[in-house]
């Protein structure tokens, strides 16, 4: 390609590494499901018990938030502030401390806050973290993209379009826009008369023009199901290195998320913690399968080699067996 697709930003290759796989919710491959015989009043007891206990139980507030999943843990909150008069998060943000407190915190957010907050956090201070993103909008289904932006105007007071709309620029600024429109095709049925139009068209954009008709781009890459791109042939459309991103999948490129933020000097904490407790009820059993395969170790053993304490041990949790 003469001219590199949204060259001036890099975050957006992992946008053609998983846009073509993103589907409607799939069989449960997530490590975290609905606890047996759940019960709110008792698991709230014993939190509140840990929490008020002299030097804190932080493995008890580890085990009860493992291993419920977020719809219980939601029924837990309800129950402990009408019993002990105040949130259970207030509670935590005074018992614990440093990462294993975020961690906490995010696990008891209903997901489409975790993202609304995650996507305030992106953009509020100095530098936009623009791979943080892609990497919501480009792996969230359609229903919950549409809760994000209701959330983070109930959250926040601001349209989520108009916030990227402030904080980005550019082809970059357009494709999430584009996502943001949450028109993404989900069915899983192939037209091979579109799939060649599509093709063409994708060519036409990139390599057999003067400069790159980004925009085009934009409006496949956005709209397409993953299965539908599949059978774009991508290989005459876009060079080698757009091929191999496109053949990604989900799992994939959660694993090499993962990875590059526990490797070399120093670990990615915050990415540790969103990408676990986001994927843990949807595909974290697939990511971490996937990431063995491609690492040759689990997941486990690195986040035992370059995490520690409590946070350490709520991360290998949410990891599940294995």
């Amino acid at each position: 390609m003469s001219s590199a697709l949204f060259s001036e930003e890099l975050e957006l290759t992992a946008l053609l590494a998983v846009t073509s796989t993103v589907k409607g919710k799939p069989v449960f491959y997530g490590t975290v499901p609905p606890y047996p015989n759940f019960n709110a009043s008792n698991d709230a007891a014993v939190l509140k018990s840990a929490i008020e206990s002299k030097g804190v139980d932080e493995d008890v507030i580890n085990a009860v938030l493992v291993k419920r999943n977020n719809e219980q843990r939601q029924k837990i909150k309800a129950v402990y502030e009408a019993n002990a008069g105040k949130k259970l998060e207030v509670a935590l943000k005074k018992a614990l401390k440093s990462d294993h407190e975020d961690i906490c915190l995010a696990l008891l957010m209903p997901p489409a806050y975790y993202d609304a907050f995650l996507f305030r956090k992106a953009t509020k201070g100095v530098g936009t973290k623009e791979d943080v993103l892609v990497e919501i909008l480009a792996t969230r289904t359609n229903q919950e993209i549409c809760e994000i932006k209701k959330v983070f105007k109930e959250e926040y007071k601001e349209e989520l379009e108009d916030v990227i709309k402030n904080e980005t620029s550019g082809d970059f600024n357009k494709a999430l826009l584009a996502m943001l429109q949450a028109n993404k095709d989900e069915s899983n049925v192939v037209d091979m008369a579109q799939a060649k139009k599509d093709a063409e068209a994708l060519f036409e954009a990139g390599e057999n023009t003067k400069g790159t008709n980004v925009s085009t781009f934009i409006d496949i890459l956005t709209t397409r199901s993953g299965p539908q791109l599949a059978q774009s042939e991508c290989s005459k459309c876009v060079n080698a290195s757009c091929v191999v991103k496109c053949a990604w999948n989900t799992p994939a490129f959660f694993a090499e998320k993962l990875h590059l933020a526990i490797k070399g000097l120093g670990t990615n904490e915050a990415t540790l913690t969103r990408v676990l407790v986001s994927r843990s009820e949807v595909d974290l059993k697939k990511i971490v399968e996937e990431y063995r395969a491609m690492y040759g170790t689990s997941l486990q053993e690195h986040i035992v080699k370059d995490t520690s304490a409590y946070y350490q041990k709520i991360l290998i949790g949410l990891c599940g067996a294995g």
